[in-house]
């Protein structure tokens, strides 16, 4: 990977930060941002039911349990579109540092928070509220980083440094299973008490850090072009509706799957083991952890490919290839065997950075930079809750209507070929239009 980014990496134009510098500060805030978006996934499998719906059975409470994570997708195309106004009117910069805060407060007070038993049913009330909070700084994160990498690199670069934003989503789950991990093999009655709220607390740490690196970052020489020159919109995303109905359309389309593969594999597949006793949770999260690795290495790899291959085509392999493996990961998952359950999830792991390692960049470049926060926030964002926030949720039902884990396949299944169409929809075109002040970036 290091030899990867060494071959790629573009010379700073005067004025600009070193490419290390953005890609460092592209890295830390987004893996800090998704630690504590997917901290709150692994908890809905194995502890809000419990502590904050406690009065209902267990069936019920896993899905209002699940209720309550899709709620922070919820509130994700919200920031977004919010996020994504200030991002185009007022800069990239200013967004990054202000969804990175929201994230890290709301999650520390979710660890700081009572259960049901001893606040009743505020808890529950409270917990939902703190969760609009992440799903909306969350919202403008994605956006701002893979602007922030996507405008500062060159023409030639754009689909490796487009990539690492994308780190962020396994590289934050890594942390947060190993965060769980930690805390997994305390006694249940500790672990349900107290043990669970450390991986939530000490995310204040983590988001101290992340600040001091951004905050060191100017803002990005595309967008400076932009304000110099005058063309800010006062409404940029009316403008990106008008201006580019198709591409936003096909972009949420091109996401519904990925949001649907990679939430049904790291959330409800932890739900379903432990509940149907085919694993234990340590077991599971110990393979969720491994695929993390293997995607957080696999990413920058395919995204500096897609320069090579092209971005279309190798999103579109990488579709088709879930599509067909999804079938494997969840017999495997099913089976209780822990060799087959890791090696499906590498596989997986591998299958996914083929097409989420290029995507980011695929979308940013459908859109100009007078709206392009607005445009491919709304977008990634609308197609993450059509495809994520409701996976978990259908899962869990289609296994009780049908009596069998192959339903939730025979979903995701379908979902991927509806994205894979999408994604063909897409003209060179239309990227063409989209990109062009991207590509004449060395200009800037």
């Amino acid at each position: 990977m290091a030899k990867e980014m060494q071959a790629v990496a573009p010379e700073a134009p005067a004025g600009s930060p070193p490419m290390k510098r953005v890609a460092l500060s592209v890295l830390i805030g987004t893996t800090i941002e998704w630690y504590d978006f997917q901290l709150y996934g692994i908890a809905a499998a194995l502890v809000i039911a419990p502590l904050f719906f406690p009065s209902v059975d267990p069936v019920a409470g896993t899905l209002l349990a699940f209720s309550t994570f899709a709620i922070g997708f919820g509130a994700r195309p919200l920031g977004g579109i919010v996020l994504g106004h200030f991002g185009d009117r007022v800069g990239r910069k200013k967004v990054l540092v202000l969804s990175l805060t929201m994230m890290g407060v709301a999650t520390f007070l979710m660890g700081a928070l009572p259960t049901y038993a001893q606040i009743g049913v505020w808890a529950p009330i409270i917990m939902v509220l703190l969760r609009l909070v992440q799903g909306f700084g969350v919202g403008g994160e994605w956006g701002g980083a893979v602007l922030t990498a996507v405008e500062y690199s060159s023409p030639r670069t754009r689909g490796f440094y487009g990539s690492l934003p994308q780190i962020g989503v396994p590289a934050g789950l890594v942390l947060s299973t190993l965060a769980f991990l930690s805390v997994s093999g305390l006694p249940e009655d500790q672990f349900l008490s107290w043990g669970w709220r450390i991986p939530f607390l000490v995310s204040i740490l983590l988001v101290a850090v992340g600040l001091v690196v951004r905050l060191t970052l100017a803002e990005t020489p595309v967008f400076a072009k932009v304000r110099e020159t005058r063309q800010e919109q006062r409404a940029p995303l009316v403008t990106a509706i008008r201006d580019y109905p198709v591409q936003i359309l096909l972009a949420i389309g091109s996401m519904i799957s990925t949001g649907a593969y990679f939430y049904i594999v790291n959330t409800y597949a932890l739900s379903y083991a432990t509940s149907a006793k085919t694993m234990d949770r340590m077991s599971l999260l110990t393979a969720i952890m491994i695929s993390g690795v293997v995607a957080a290495v696999a990413l920058p790899y395919f995204g500096a490919m897609s320069e090579r291959f092209g971005r279309r085509r190798m999103i579109l392999v990488g579709l088709a290839a879930m599509a067909v493996w999804i079938f494997p990961t969840i017999l495997a998952v099913d089976s209780g065997n822990l060799g087959l359950v890791i090696g499906a999830y590498v596989v997986g792991a591998v299958l996914f950075s083929v097409s989420y390692g290029p995507q980011a960049t695929f979308i940013v470049e459908m859109f100009d930079a007078r709206v392009r926060f607005s445009a491919a926030s709304t977008s990634f964002q609308m197609g993450v809750l059509l495809g994520g926030a409701l996976a978990p949720i259908i899962a869990a039902a289609l296994v009780t209507a049908t009596g069998t884990v192959i339903s939730v396949a025979v979903y995701v299944c379908l979902v991927s070929l509806l994205s894979l169409g999408c994604v063909l929809g897409v003209s060179r075109a239309a990227l063409a239009r989209g990109s062009a002040d991207l590509d004449a970036r060395e200009a800037v």
